[in-house]
């Protein structure tokens, strides 16, 4: 909590104005400090190679282009790993635009290379280095995740498409590729409202919808899309998808065979036809789809799950215990081992007892492919806002184990180097402000713009202080629906030394955020620790607010690129049910200074207060960084009233971006 008398020096100003003050803390008690550890790590060169060590100049080099299963360039970032067990461990690189990169100043050792990229399954090579001199070229050839969706679908109807239509749908299918949803959805219906008769653009809402788990608008979308184009394989295989999650194996098998018809090749289809089969006890025709799809790709473990429940039932025991003894060796860390083990025990004590009947029905039923979702449980407010953090979970590479410890201390220096390097900034603010209906359409829209400034300083040793005003004055009355949102520098600090200690934190895997591999890491406000972050007061009552979240940190660089972030639960005591904020950043260059720093480029939140729902878009540019002194910077940050929306005017020496 802050203490009253400091309230303006301590408080960070992440609030919603809805009775009184709402103020988030940064403050945390001094010498909580965590000790950085080794941050180094491979720094680019002045010819944009990396130099794997500082000290070494010399040494082999491996370029590693990285190509699709066409054996063309990859259209998106991957990650390469190279290992030695002896000197240097484990380096990593990611690829550039050109989907190429290089290792430099390699010594003699025989290493380890992993390439993975996000929708694609990840690949393994050794290479050996016997020479200092030797210059090795590797084409890497990546093979498409099978449960990955592609957006190559394009139905007949396509061709008439207007070139407005035709460039909307291309944005959607850049964002939908991206994972930005919201952004789709702006592009997706201008495409509809130009081309509703196109197939494509129905299959791209309906996969939008899927994404979010609004499977009912996602069936009337893919539905449409298979009417408009019955050769629409893809939409036929992902509508079989949304059948078998809502429960409907009837319509599940009528899409899925459709599209196994439309395009044979399709392993996912034949492997969720297979269980679709299963679970209308259609065994035979369960282990035909199951044995379709382990012919065109090896080893599916999906469908080798599918293979040995079909054949257990078929009273083929030594056949199935093999099926499914392979997919625990593919799959060992699967949620679903466990069942998988219970089904090999039960066929191994039916065939260890001859007098049982061999044909009887297995006990279990897995699902394969999509994780059954409990759609009977209401979700709150699932149709306005984003998924909650741990409802919708972005996809990652597989098989890439994440070097948590390295991610969370390079990416906490970047957020120490914010509070050391930044002092005051400023920038033009837009704000886009909605309110919503119950299907999260704009019931009211208004626009502000404003001059935005904030003070960023640890004024002690583990006290940290972000201080936000607009340099023009005005009220709360004057806000749009008295609401006052702020405080997005301040979702990165997070992972600064001084707060992280006050988050359970798990670095999820290699994800992608627009094209570039990033790392996912959870946090969540632990229950034994202070919240420092947010909180919100109303009246005399001061409420914390203990958070959870997503950040997105670049593989390369380990800067924070995005961060998502939520209550842990609703706040009935003030009306306050939902807080959904998503803030992205990026680097703002200031030449006269030859400066480069991550701030907020946009930030959006997500409300429900008062039962009212809203959505704020905040998008910041023409940042300017300014030369004051610490001291100066304390004193005024102790001495001036900073109003919600208010600054007095200084006299200060600035760098424009």
């Amino acid at each position: 909590m802050c203490d009253e008398r400091k309230h303006r020096g301590c408080c960070r100003e992440w609030r919603v104005l809805v009775v009184g003050v709402l103020c988030g803390c940064l403050t945390s008690m001094a010498g909580a400090q965590v000790p950085a550890g080794d941050l180094s790590s491979p720094q680019p060169t002045p010819n944009g190679l990396p130099n794997i060590l500082d000290a070494l100049h010399q040494g082999a080099a491996l370029r590693v282009s990285v190509l699709n299963e066409n054996k063309k360039r990859l259209d998106r970032q991957a990650l390469a790993k190279l290992h030695c067990d002896s000197p240097y461990g484990t380096l990593y690189q990611t690829t550039g635009s050109d989907s190429e990169t290089m290792f430099l100043g390699l010594h003699l050792c025989k290493y380890q290379l992993d390439i993975s990229a996000v929708g694609y399954l990840s690949a393994h090579k050794e290479v050996e280095v016997m020479g200092y001199v030797d210059s090795i070229q590797l084409e890497i050839i990546l093979q498409r995740d099978p449960m990955a969706v592609s957006f190559d679908a394009t139905g007949s109807a396509d061709a008439l498409m207007s070139e407005k239509a035709s460039r909307e749908t291309r944005r959607a299918v850049r964002a939908l590729q991206e994972g930005s949803l919201r952004g789709a959805e702006k592009h997706l219906q201008s495409a509809y409202k130009l081309a509703p008769s196109s197939s494509k653009v129905n299959f791209l809402l309906g996969y939008q919808f899927f994404q979010q788990q609004n499977f009912a608008q996602a069936e009337a979308y893919l539905t449409q899309a298979t009417t408009l184009d019955p050769h629409n394989a893809e939409a036929f295989a992902l509508l079989g998808r949304v059948e078998n999650i809502r429960g409907r194996p009837d319509e599940a098998r009528a899409a899925l065979e459709r599209a196994v018809a439309a395009n044979p090749g399709d392993t996912l289809s034949h492997t969720l036809l297979g269980d679709a089969y299963l679970k209308q006890k259609e065994y035979a025709k369960a282990r035909e789809q199951a044995q379709l799809a382990l012919e065109q790709s090896k080893g599916d473990a999906n469908a080798t799950l599918v293979l040995g429940q079909a054949e257990g039932n078929l009273g083929h025991d030594r056949e199935a215990i093999q099926a499914l003894t392979a997919y625990l060796q593919a799959m060992p860390a699967s949620p679903q081992a466990g069942q998988v083990r219970d089904i090999i025990s039960e066929l191994q004590q039916r065939a260890s007892n001859p007098a049982a009947d061999s044909k009887a029905t297995l006990q279990s039923a897995l699902p394969t492919a999509d994780a059954l979702v409990d759609t009977s449980k209401s979700k709150l407010s699932i149709n306005w806002q984003p998924p909650g953090i741990d409802e919708a979970k972005p996809s990652v590479a597989a098989d890439v184990v994440c070097p948590s410890d390295q991610v969370i201390e390079r990416a906490g220096a970047h957020a120490r180097e914010l509070v050391e390097n930044v002092g005051r900034f400023a920038a033009i603010e837009d704000l886009l402000h909605e309110r919503l209906d119950d299907s999260g359409d704009p019931t009211g829209r208004e626009l502000r713009k404003f001059e935005y400034a904030a003070n960023v300083s640890e004024t002690s040793p583990g006290f940290l202080m972000i201080d936000e005003y607009r340099t023009q004055r005005y009220g709360i009355n004057d806000l749009p629906d008295d609401i006052v949102t702020t405080g997005f520098p301040a979702l990165a600090l997070v992972f600064h030394p001084t707060m992280r200690v006050n988050y359970e934190m798990t670095c999820e895997g290699l994800g992608e955020w627009q094209g570039q591999a990033t790392w996912l890491v959870h946090f969540r406000q632990r229950e034994d620790r202070p919240s420092r972050i947010q909180g919100f007061k109303a009246g005399d009552s001061t409420y914390s607010v203990n958070l959870k979240g997503r950040a997105w940190i670049a593989a390369d660089s380990f800067q924070i690129v995005r961060i998502e972030s939520e209550m842990v639960k609703p706040m009935g005591q003030i009306q306050l049910l939902a807080e959904h904020s998503i803030a992205e950043y990026a680097p703002v260059h200031f030449q006269k200074k030859n400066l480069d720093i991550w701030l907020p480029k946009s930030a959006e939140v997500y409300l429900d207060l008062r039962r009212h729902r809203y959505y704020r878009r905040h998008s910041f540019d023409h940042y300017m960084l300014f030369s004051v002194d610490s001291e100066q910077k304390v004193h005024e940050a102790n001495q001036n009233p900073h109003g919600p929306g208010s600054t007095t005017p200084r006299k200060r020496k600035y760098w424009p971006a």
